[in-house]
């Protein structure tokens, strides 16, 4: 097989992990090529020999017969494979050398090993994520236009901007607010989540209207159909705002419309059970945990 090894940087403290995972990959036969920008932090702490001789800058010169892109880091590295794999549809793996990593599948105190071994045996399923595509003029060419997690629509400058929206052409009330949020299934526990959006499960064809800190208390978040096109343009006022495409942003044009849809492509995540989702809400955003109950939410089965 043959794997990609995508990343950033790592602390000191994740080296020996690093090392961990490299070695085992090279035990099981792996053929490695690796992110140049990993590559390079992986010599500088004398792990250069396992990081396999080829080595890839972008979606450009990823090699055409990669079978798996393993990201190493947490979600925001996560989040930025996309932009390597584009619409290739080869399977991402993430084992989290970050913080939280809700989206990856090793935890931040694995190497990973368990997690190469069940990619080399096969034993995983491929779940299709939807993305969105952003359409607007005036961008940066280099802003990548497609988004796993959400799209943001936000003010730059400590002032409440009102945000006109229209669904499939039909206008709804104009929110006021510190900006608004358009989110798959999959950015429904990010972003989203944190202005008190819906939870969201990984298959549902549906996107997530979120305002974000809105000043008008009885509008809440909107669930729409997938194929829903959604229009954002933000009321004149002489404000500055912004745009971000999941961990990627660019400031607005004035009088700019924003158009998202579900993009032609989606992201193919690696997954190891039906439960994984409900497992990584339990684990990691702590659900149903309440120190009054003494048996767990996984302990009931």
């Amino acid at each position: 097989m043959h794997f990609a090894l995508y990343g950033r940087s790592f602390g000191p403290d994740a080296e020996k992990r690093m090392r961990v995972l490299l070695e085992h990959l090279s035990e099981k036969g792996v053929r490695v090529s690796c992110y140049s920008a990993l590559a390079s932090r992986l010599r500088s702490c004398g792990l250069g020999s396992l990081a396999g001789g080829a080595e890839f800058t972008g979606a450009d010169d990823l090699p055409g017969d990669v079978d798996i892109v393993l990201a190493l880091g947490g979600d925001g590295t996560f989040l930025s494979s996309l932009t390597i794999v584009g619409n290739r549809e080869i399977p991402v793996a993430g084992i989290n050398f970050g913080r939280l990593g809700f989206l990856t599948s090793a935890g931040s105190g694995d190497a990973g090993c368990g997690v190469v071994d069940r990619l080399v045996a096969g034993d995983c399923c491929v779940e299709r994520r939807t993305l969105l595509e952003l359409s607007c003029s005036g961008l940066p060419a280099d802003l990548y236009p497609y988004a796993l997690n959400e799209i943001t629509i936000q003010r730059s400058e400590p002032y409440m901007v009102g945000i006109e929206v229209s669904i499939d052409g039909m206008r709804i009330p104009t929110y006021w607010a510190d900006g608004l949020l358009i989110a798959t299934p999959s950015g429904s526990t990010a972003y989203s989540l944190s202005f008190g959006g819906p939870v969201v499960m990984p298959g549902s064809s549906v996107f997530i209207i979120t305002p974000m800190a809105p000043h008008n208390l009885n509008v809440r978040p909107l669930i729409v159909p997938d194929t829903s096109v959604v229009e954002v343009t933000i009321r004149p006022s002489g404000r500055r705002a912004m745009v971000s495409v999941d961990n990627r942003s660019a400031g607005m044009p004035e009088d700019a419309r924003i158009t998202v849809r579900k993009a032609p492509f989606g992201l193919s995540c690696v997954s190891f059970g039906r439960d994984g989702f409900f497992e990584a809400l339990h684990e990691k955003l702590l659900w149903g945990e309440d120190r009054r109950n003494e048996i767990k939410y996984y302990e009931r089965k």
